[in-house]
């Protein structure tokens, strides 16, 4: 079993041990990848369930499924990991029921999704939290992750011509992220009016005439890398040029703001303020904030009342926008060194340097062609 594993495992177990719960059921896709390192337990890219789960007692940790897909994950997710996969015929009723029991030996159980109706509770909160703050090994998947992210979103601007759909478009950024082995968990696309109008925008048969938004949630490990690009066929209007630079404004100030220990009530406060600065004062209330992020496109959003502080060596993804733009990108904060921009425009990407009160921070721009 890795090294990573085995801590994350004793740290588990410690959380169930101060919840009083025996033993832990992990069916959802970010716990099975999270607990493994990054391991994928999906077969419905929908839905937020896989097809095998992580079953942890005090002293086993097994991948229990069926037998259609034990043969995949002994081979190939899991292999090397010395994790003991047990299945169950798939064509009789209620045998992962009985093979789950087998193993518990009626101990108190919590599960994230009570397939075999165990009767689990729910997991505690502090199990839940153990994955808001990274390890290295986590950070150097998430930087890579976060790097393909940025290139594929990026080449898929490149690639997009005016005339073609948002459905078009969506495709595209489909197959860039597909081609670098992740995969698109979100994947928003707004055109022309229809950026004005909408802030969270699903691809439509509109066609591109000038402008596109971009925007993904791409997950490589189990880690969900968020970014939003923009792409302008011609010259990029005044107007627009200060609309960007008034965005890269507040989004400096929220990304330079998020320091360890910090409350993200002073946070928002900060975030407003910049909007006020900006002369769009109103304009946070049309849209979330954005908050932290990891095994999850959002662990939690930031509001005005939030009562969570920023811990150290946790991802965040801000995406302060005002009407027709928006910045976003993943990144990481860490007591000793800041900020890491985890998917870092890149170097032939056009920049435009935000400004805070505490500094200045190099935000991406809107590409022209």
């Amino acid at each position: 079993m890795s090294p990573e594993t085995v801590a994350k495992l004793k740290a588990l177990r410690v959380a169930l041990s101060s919840a009083r719960v025996d033993a832990a059921m992990f069916w959802h896709r970010n716990n099975f990848a999270w607990l493994t390192g990054g391991a994928d337990n999906h077969i419905l890219h929908a839905g937020p369930v896989g097809v095998a789960c992580l079953l942890v007692t005090p002293d086993r940790l097994v991948c229990l499924c069926d037998t259609i897909e034990s043969p995949r994950f002994r081979d190939e997710e899991l292999a090397g990991l010395e994790i003991e996969v047990i299945d169950y015929p798939w064509y009789e009723p209620g045998a992962g029921k009985r093979v789950a029991q087998e193993i518990l030996e009626n101990r108190k159980l919590a599960a994230d999704f009570d397939a075999y109706q165990l009767g689990a509770l729910p997991i505690p909160q502090a199990v839940a939290d153990l994955h808001l703050t990274l390890n290295e090994q986590e950070l150097e998947r998430y930087r890579i992750g976060g790097r393909l992210a940025a290139e594929a979103l990026e080449a898929a601007c490149r690639s997009i011509k005016p005339s073609m759909t948002e459905h078009q478009i969506a495709a595209e950024i489909d197959r860039e992220v597909r081609n670098r082995g992740a995969k698109a968990v979100v994947n928003l696309v707004a055109v022309d009016h229809r950026i004005d109008q909408f802030r969270h925008p699903i691809p439509t048969d509109t066609r591109l005439k000038k402008v596109a938004m971009l925007v993904v949630c791409s997950e490589k490990f189990g880690l969900i890398s968020n970014v939003t690009r923009f792409v302008h066929f011609g010259r990029v209007p005044g107007e627009f040029v200060a609309k960007v630079q008034a965005v890269a404004d507040i989004d400096a100030t929220v990304n330079l703001a998020t320091k360890p220990g910090r409350s993200w009530k002073d946070i928002f406060a900060q975030l407003t303020a910049a909007y006020e600065r900006a002369g769009y004062a109103d304009q946070w209330k049309f849209h979330h904030q954005g908050g932290s992020t990891g095994y999850a496109g959002r662990e939690a959003f930031i509001n005005p009342t939030h009562a969570n502080i920023v811990l150290d060596r946790q991802a965040y993804a801000w995406n302060p926008s005002v009407v027709g733009f928006k910045s976003e990108d993943t990144l990481f904060v860490t007591r000793d060194k800041g900020v890491e921009v985890l998917t870092a425009h890149s170097k032939n990407w056009p920049t435009v340097v935000g400004h805070a009160p505490s500094g200045e921070l190099a935000r991406a721009g809107v590409l022209e062609r």
